[in-house]
């Protein structure tokens, strides 16, 4: 990616501002499509839109492509519809689809009835009836199909006239007369079988496809177990609908990756750095009204505590601890859930026997850890037997909770279809919070009328 200085910048501007059109058209020549973008992100609209008008349509499709969602908005705002349908005509339906599904209904129809090419924008508003979390709504048409029963000779005429208007040709399909996916062509065939009489005898069987309602999460596991750039989809039947490339799997999954991080932090919806202070605001603000409810929930349930806090001190000096490895434990447990679910390496119909490994490691957590403390304040406590007692088996029993609730949360929500991601952030932390509150009450309530302190 180029690195625009400050000068560099000031010298663009200066070239738009001077209306010097052959000197921007060189300097634009330079560039990739992906490093125009970013300049883009450093100019004003005004600027930007200069610019764009003097790309080519080639050019000007792939920029728009690798633009910002938000930039593109603003750039396709003050295009009309007409230009939009001329730059949709030099996109792949599947870049095309996810252009169309950023604006309003409206502005679709109307775009899509401005697509001179009548067959692509039929196939933009076959995809854009796909969920766009499923292979359907990620795949594109572009991709060169031959029948099995084709000879090598025809197999290459149809090859050579379909690849005319295709950027990259990633394999050849096989498909029988019903359109059902048969195999792959491999183009070394063409030079060492050269006069095969049938492509059915030279082709590759059992290709690895994906179903068209497959989500894209599966999509992406299966790119990285069979180390492909590109897989066809078929319908419930075998029928060749489309492919999805590798760039557009790692584009979703750097995409869910991101919403997932921001999830766990507490983040409510998908925002930028660059976003208006209300929209990171609105954001933002909700898991913190939470935490705020919580921490008052947890003053409450300390006020009930207030006589024991009052008569022995020790009590409160080891509030943070049981919080806060509450917490941790709990984060802990549902980060190694999420991922297992993310990677593949997890399957929900496992859900007893994952339970079961994390109540061992809960045991063997839990007994360190309530041991470390329980020696620790035998020697800095000796006459305290109360407080000693309080605090290990508090401990104890927070640190089982948190692994508990740390596996099962993230399991309840993938399997009702909620991004389990949600479980590795402000609920677990909050949930452990207040139950470990409420257990080192009544656990230190019990052995203070029971024990010397």
């Amino acid at each position: 990616m180029k690195e625009y200085t400050e000068d560099y910048l000031k010298h663009i501007s200066d070239i738009i501002h001077a209306d010097n059109e052959d000197q921007a058209r060189a300097e634009l020549a330079e560039l990739h499509p992906a490093d125009i973008a970013k300049l883009y992100e450093n100019l004003s609209l005004n600027e930007a839109e200069y610019l764009f008008k003097l790309l080519d349509e080639d050019a000007a499709a792939d920029v728009l492509m690798e633009l910002d969602e938000d930039d593109r908005l603003k750039l396709l705002s003050d295009m009309p519809a007409e230009e939009i349908a001329k730059q949709i005509d030099h996109l792949d339906t599947d870049d095309a689809v996810d252009l169309i599904q950023q604006l309003d209904e409206e502005e679709r129809e109307e775009i899509l009835s401005k697509i001179e090419d009548i067959e692509q924008a039929g196939d933009i508003i076959d995809l854009l009836n796909y969920d766009e979390d499923t292979a359907g709504g990620l795949m594109g048409t572009e991709m060169i199909v031959v029948n099995e029963n084709w000879s090598m000779p025809e197999c290459i005429k149809q090859m050579r006239l379909q690849a005319e208007d295709m950027d990259e040709i990633y394999y050849v399909y096989v498909v029988d007369n019903d359109q059902k996916l048969r195999g792959t062509f491999p183009l070394k065939k063409m030079l060492t079988h050269p006069s095969v009489s049938k492509i059915k005898h030279v082709m590759e069987t059992d290709p690895v496809s994906v179903k068209v309602d497959t989500p894209i999460d599966e999509v992406a596991l299966d790119f990285e177990k069979y180390d492909l750039v590109a897989m066809p989809v078929v319908d419930s039947i075998g029928r060749l609908l489309g492919r999805i490339t590798v760039d557009d799997v790692m584009d979703q999954v750097r995409e869910a990756s991101e919403r997932d991080y921001q999830l766990a932090s507490g983040i409510s919806s998908d925002v930028d750095a660059d976003d208006t202070v209300l929209a990171q605001t609105k954001a933002r603000i909700p898991w913190l009204l939470v935490g705020i409810a919580s921490g008052l929930l947890a003053s409450a349930i300390l006020g009930t505590f207030e006589a024991q806090l009052q008569a022995v001190t020790a009590l409160a000096l080891f509030i943070p601890i049981i919080g806060g490895t509450g917490g941790n434990v709990g984060v802990q447990a549902s980060a190694i859930v999420v991922q297992g679910l993310a990677n593949g390496s997890l399957d929900i119909k496992n859900f007893a026997k994952q339970l079961g490994k994390e109540i061992l490691i809960g045991l063997l957590n839990a007994t360190v850890m309530s041991a470390v403390v329980l020696v620790y304040n035998l020697i800095t406590m000796p006459g305290d037997l109360a407080v000693t007692v309080s605090v290990a088996a508090s401990l104890f029993i927070v640190v089982m909770f948190a692994s508990l609730l740390g596996t099962i949360v993230p399991l309840t929500l993938e399997k009702i279809h909620i991004n389990p991601a949600l479980a590795t952030g402000p609920f677990i932390q909050i949930s452990n919070d207040i139950v470990g509150l409420i257990i080192y009450v009544q656990i230190s309530t019990f052995f203070l009328s029971v024990l010397p302190h």
